[in-house]
């Protein structure tokens, strides 16, 4: 990279435009500035968006940004933005939502072309300098639309407008009953239509893991008892765990697989991909009681814990898929390397038992540590080798060659702290920590939340803040900010059931309420009602590689109505079914996640309160099977006496379940009708093994 020139980006936070403070380019960041100059230059508008740790937006800036005579056109006819998209997901949803209704697909670097009234006429992704690939060269682009702009002008803002109207939501009229039962069972077909029987996960390459279809399934399966469901999750979840999707020596999951297999995949890390698998394989350890999930969960946590946790205790966002300006240099080895690394002995039966092969399973001969097609058990008896010697040898070459990989050159890590992607970290810790029964865990979660009510506040205290960088908080929160800190927070209550954290969850849900929702129709805009003026006020409700918010804070209502029995919470959510039931009817599978809340709504009420001194053995082995059993209609609350009056405030449903004579007790209520109430956790196991999963 050149550091000859500096444009407008030298002083932003945000790493990706950081990556481009030095391009020939005259970039300037998304603002007032670049669009005044436009205007008073009538010019066009040349609108990159990326982030940093995408690997095809780092080869268009080599191949083009970087390049003098791209510059030279850009900085003589037009004014050049580049966005961060995962500092302003509103800008990005908006031209990103451009992109697909022009070219009928999207991705990263995002390229479009706008007036300087911030209406495009121009939408693509990425583009080689020069025509190739079967991509039209950006030279070539460029120099077609500086000419359209001076002889067709009236043409082009006819375009711009036309699509600036296309983006406008049309009115749709809120209907009630068209979500039910008969939705989650559509959703479960197509999942069972689109799923791969023989590397699980749905549909043709390139996979993406989308966490949330097994959350739903899982539900589905404790609902229906349909084992098909459970055995797509399981399946699916051992298959990725296997992949070289996986980071078998370091821990944690990259973005995607390029093939149906799992095994090579675009290397890149990001912290909501972790966090959210993070959860389905603690959900899954639930269900099933397999090891395998807990230990893969365990890793991810110790994977981002090592890795991606600021000294300040919240978590990072990504770290790069190329090294070295290669894309997996830092994760890939040769056959040689493997023997010499651990001996021709040891070597040759890591590479055997890895697919680590003489040809390589990646580019270059390089391979990519996985275990597809192996297991340890049949290979143990296949060779006649002792399973446990067998892993502890396996254990010993991982992390040996795991510390050799750390003395390589790094893939670049974003640094920056989202508030959202937080909030999902913050609920999978939590999860963890009280199905796992780690303490550490939770203790995670709860200095991530002080983090971002310390520093990703407005100073009023009125306003979340959406990212932290190098001491600077900036951009007004998002609905994704707002929905996931809210689940976070829900999580880390129903672990450790201080009710500060509940508090703070209600907090946030009534600013939600008041800056995000759309009183005519119901549901939530991705921008609150004091954000900037864009080209519109979107909702987002697909549920892609994250869930939307709008999915998420239809649970987070749901569970809150539940806990504090205040109707307006469940009201929203039901304004919400309607809002969106014409678009979730049509194709439920898409939208996984407010599924979760669709199903949680049509559970019969069901409450567990505990009752008791913490201290005592029979409290915490009540709260502990509670904890570790899958139950995800049921609402578990215990009654601390230190936090008696809080409890009895803020949740009804506690107000006078104490515990009897001195003793544990489990209050157990279900369909607005109650139990009599039991003492020991022998009767406690059987009333928790009618209720849900126990394992």
């Amino acid at each position: 990279m050149s550091t000859k020139h500096v444009n407008h980006l030298a002083n932003e936070k945000s790493p990706y435009l950081l990556q481009h403070a030095h391009n020939p380019i005259d970039w300037y960041p998304w603002g007032e500035e670049a669009f005044s100059k436009a205007r008073e230059e009538d010019k066009p508008i040349f609108f990159s968006c990326g982030y940093s740790t995408c690997h095809w937006c780092h080869v268009m800036e080599r191949e083009s940004f970087e390049d003098e005579e791209v510059a030279a056109l850009l900085n003589h006819y037009f004014v050049s933005i580049k966005v961060d998209r995962e500092e302003r997901p509103d800008v990005d949803h908006i031209y990103m939502a451009v992109c697909q209704a022009v070219t009928g697909q999207g991705g990263w670097p995002l390229t479009i072309v706008m007036t300087p009234e911030k209406k495009p006429f121009f939408a693509g992704t990425y583009l080689p300098k020069h025509a190739m690939y079967g991509r039209p060269g950006l030279l070539e682009v460029l120099s077609m639309l500086k000419e359209q702009w001076d002889q067709n002008r009236d043409k082009i803002e006819e375009i711009g407008e036309k699509l600036a109207q296309s983006l406008k939501p049309r009115p749709v009229k809120p209907e009630k009953g068209q979500l039910s039962q008969t939705t989650l069972e559509r959703a479960f077909s197509q999942l069972l239509n689109d799923f791969d029987p023989t590397y699980g996960g749905f549909g043709p390459a390139p996979k993406f893991p989308t966490p949330h279809n097994l959350l739903f399934l899982m539900r589905y399966w404790k609902r229906t008892g349909d084992k098909k469901a459970i055995a797509m999750v399981v399946k699916t979840l051992d298959a990725m765990g296997r992949g070289g999707i996986y980071d078998h020596l370091g821990y944690g999951f990259a973005r995607y697989s390029t093939d149906n297999k799992w095994l090579a995949p675009h290397f890149e890390k990001m912290l909501y991909d972790n966090s959210l698998l993070c959860y389905a394989y603690v959900e899954a350890y639930q269900c099933t009681g397999d090891p395998d999930f807990a230990r893969i969960a365990e890793e991810i946590i110790a994977y981002v814990m090592r890795d991606m946790t600021s000294p300040g205790s919240a978590f990072y966002s990504a770290e790069d898929a190329d090294s070295e300006g290669v894309e997996g240099k830092f994760y890939v080895w040769s056959r040689q390397e493997i023997i010499a690394l651990l001996g021709e002995k040891e070597g040759e039966l890591f590479a055997d038992v890895y697919n680590i092969t003489q040809t390589g399973n990646f580019e270059g001969g390089e391979s990519i540590v996985n275990l597809i097609d192996q297991d340890l058990y049949d290979y143990a008896a296949r060779h006649n080798l002792d399973i446990n010697e067998l892993e502890a040898k396996m254990a010993e070459a991982r992390e040996k060659l795991y510390q050799v990989r750390e003395q390589r050159i790094h893939p670049f890590k974003d640094d920056k702290i989202l508030t959202a992607w937080n909030g999902l970290m913050i609920a999978a810790l939590a999860k963890a920590g009280r199905v796992l029964q780690r303490a550490d865990y939770t203790q995670a979660a709860e200095r991530a939340i002080e983090f971002i009510f310390a520093k990703l506040t407005a100073e009023d205290g009125k306003r979340l803040l959406a990212r932290y960088r190098d001491g600077d908080a900036a951009y007004l929160g998002y609905v994704d900010d707002y929905a996931f800190m809210v689940w976070g927070l829900l999580e880390v209550y129903e672990t450790t059931f201080n009710p500060k954290y509940l508090r703070q969850a209600l907090h946030l849900s009534q600013d939600l309420k008041e800056l995000f929702w759309d009183k005519e129709n119901g549901g939530f805009y991705f921008t609150g009602n004091d954000g900037e003026e864009l080209l519109m006020r979107q909702k987002e409700i697909y549920d892609g590689a994250i869930p939307s918010g709008n999915s998420v804070a239809a649970l987070a209502l749901l569970k809150l109505g539940r806990l504090t029995e205040n109707n307006e919470y469940t009201s929203m959510a039901e304004a919400m079914f309607s809002c969106f039931s014409s678009e979730i009817a049509h194709y439920p599978r898409a939208y996984t996640y407010f599924l979760l809340a669709l199903d949680y709504y049509l559970s019969a009420p069901s409450h567990i309160v505990i009752a008791g001194e913490r201290e005592d053995p029979h409290v915490q082995a009540m709260l502990a099977l509670a904890g570790r059993s899958f139950m995800p209609e049921t609402t578990l609350v215990y009654n601390d006496p230190a936090h008696q009056t809080d409890n009895w405030e803020l949740i009804p449903v506690a107000a006078g379940q104490e515990a009897v004579r001195g003793q544990a007790t489990a209050y157990i209520c279900e369909n607005f009708a109650c139990q009599q109430p039991v003492h020991t956790i022998e009767d406690f196991t059987r009333v928790i093994h009618k209720q849900g999963v126990g394992k």
